[in-house]
């Protein structure tokens, strides 16, 4: 299927000539490429225009989970008939595992997976493999590994009405698939079969589907309100794909216990042999476990540390990620990309630093090293065509791209707002006064501080004079933040104080006041770049 924009506007301004530009120099064939367009001058329509124009299967790339959402929302509806998927860190909460030799304190791996986008990045992989009209917006979660889209496609079980398959063949394939059998109550990621009658959630849907039988031959599909359990719309076929994105084979498992079997031994040795014997023992122990609960139920806790070995690599090769999933023709849109690339650039090194000292210490195995996110060389490898899209591009975006196209004059015609200079003495009350005023006139207002602590402080200061406020920082998960944001723009509050979340291409059309204070302080959040988004 085609991508067909849905919208009531004509591109205007400066957007016809950024759109031409761009659309030349990607058919002529140019590796990089920078839409440099000031805040307010539509540079999401002019990436969607482009879309629709190179009808390419699309890579959106931005540095944090409210921007993604917020991109997710527009494009959904620039491209209702098509595919939009959205792919960020499944993470609430995160506590990466970790060791401080100088303390000798060991940190379990801590976490809490939102389930809602775990089932989003699913969706996002069988929608790639299943069609090429897809736009996916994520973050820089997409360069870390991921399982082998090879795996995750063979491992698809295909559906026809006049299917032929026995039913205990089945039943293992959704085993094998992780999907769970659970009598009693059907949930995401679980099945129920009764008699001739399976009921399955897919992973990465909302509603289930239901299959029926006579003897061995399927004869009707349905999908299934999971809630009600109301059968609805009949289908012809339907491509059921695992309920986890590190699904691999039996046989695949087989081979990986071997290879963390020969690598342990060999890591014990080298411990022994620099009489490193506690060393040697945790290690032993450790992966003994593992491998036991391998052997036995075919998942370990913290199994993405063996991801070399489940996938075949070699040491040093380049893990699968998100990209692996887009065919070649695939076309990147890099979002604020004077903040997404030295994101991208930073996440190897510090994923590292971490990694050394558990695998140095005994707590993991040298090929724990290889479960990382892409170093930025290897993005750079298999990236294909990109375009970077920022109001205030980096030496970085300057240095690597063929073209610039400019989008200065906006489509509305509004012009730069009016910026005032304060003294810093009193500008909490100074702030208030004038976020008062504002709220009367029925607008909103945003306000940056330096740090998280300030900001609730402020808000809690700013709640106490009477006025209606929030604050936002990164301690708040992705959903809460969206549900934030979307009720400031339905003034059920009038401010909203934050620190860095408020830069960086959010669309905010009520706002009619920023503050920010301490402006005069040096930092990156103070820098001139940061000073020109905010």
């Amino acid at each position: 299927m085609e991508f067909r924009l849905h919208s009531p506007y004509q591109p205007t301004g400066d957007q016809p000539q950024a759109i031409a530009t761009l659309e030349a120099s990607l058919r002529a064939g140019n590796a990089r490429q920078t839409l440099l367009g000031v805040t307010g001058s539509g540079k999401t329509f002019t990436m969607a225009n482009l879309i629709a124009r190179q009808q390419r299967p699309t890579l959106i790339i931005s540095h944090n989970k409210t921007l993604a959402a917020q991109l997710y929302s527009e494009f959904k509806n620039f491209f209702p008939e098509n595919a939009v998927e959205y792919f960020v860190s499944y993470y609430d909460y995160y506590q990466p595992e970790a060791y401080v030799p100088s303390t000798d304190t060991f940190i379990e791996k801590d976490s809490a997976i939102n389930e809602d986008i775990e089932r989003l990045r699913i969706s996002a992989s069988s929608a790639l493999l299943s069609r090429r009209d897809v736009i996916v917006v994520a973050s820089v979660s997409c360069i870390y590994g991921l399982g082998s889209p090879e795996d995750f496609l063979a491992m698809m079980i295909p559906l026809k009405k006049g299917l032929t398959i026995k039913r205990d063949d089945l039943l293992t394939k959704l085993v094998a698939n992780q999907y769970v059998r659970q009598d009693a109550i059907l949930e995401r990621c679980t099945f129920r079969a009764r008699g001739e009658t399976f009921d399955i959630w897919p992973a990465y849907m909302e509603s289930a589907i239901r299959l029926e039988f006579w003897g061995d031959t399927l004869e009707t599909i349905r999908e299934l309100d999971a809630v009600t359990l109301r059968p609805g719309k009949s289908l012809e076929k339907f491509d059921l794909y695992p309920a986890n994105q590190y699904v691999t084979s039996a046989t695949r498992v087989k081979t990986a216990i071997e290879g963390i079997r020969n690598e342990l031994e060999q890591r014990v040795a080298e411990f022994e042999k620099a009489n490193r014997l506690v060393e040697a023992q945790r290690i032993r122990m450790r992966v003994e476990h593992d491998l036991e609960m391998l052997r036995e139920i075919g998942f370990c806790s913290g199994i993405e540390n063996y991801s070399m070995h489940f996938s075949g690599r070699k040491k040093g090769e380049r893990p699968h990620c998100l990209l692996d999933f887009f065919p070649q023709d695939r076309l990147i849109f890099i979002d604020e990309s004077h903040v997404t690339v030295s994101q991208i650039g930073g996440m190897y090194h510090g994923d590292r630093a971490r990694k050394e000292k558990l695998v140095d210490y005994g707590f993991r195995l040298p090929s724990a090293l290889e479960n990382r996110p892409l170093r930025p060389e290897e993005f750079d490898a298999i990236s294909g065509q990109t375009v970077y899209v920022s109001a205030t591009p980096a030496a970085h975006e300057y240095q690597v791209s063929q073209v610039i196209a400019e989008q200065i004059i906006r489509p509305t015609g509004l012009l730069d707002p009016v910026m005032e200079v304060r003294p810093i003495k009193g500008q909490v009350e100074d702030i208030m006064g004038e976020a008062k005023l504002t709220a009367a006139k029925g607008a909103r207002t945003l306000v940056t501080t330096l740090t998280k602590r300030m900001s609730e402080d402020l808000s809690q200061f700013m709640r106490e004079q009477g006025l209606k406020v929030e604050y936002l920082h990164s301690d708040i998960d992705a959903i809460e933040r969206v549900e934030i944001l979307r009720r400031l723009r339905a003034g059920k509050f009038d401010v909203l104080v934050g620190v860095n979340l408020l830069r960086e291409g959010l669309d905010l059309p009520e706002v009619a006041l920023v503050g920010i204070l301490d402006a005069d302080k040096e930092g990156f959040l103070r820098s001139e770049t940061s000073l020109v988004q905010t």
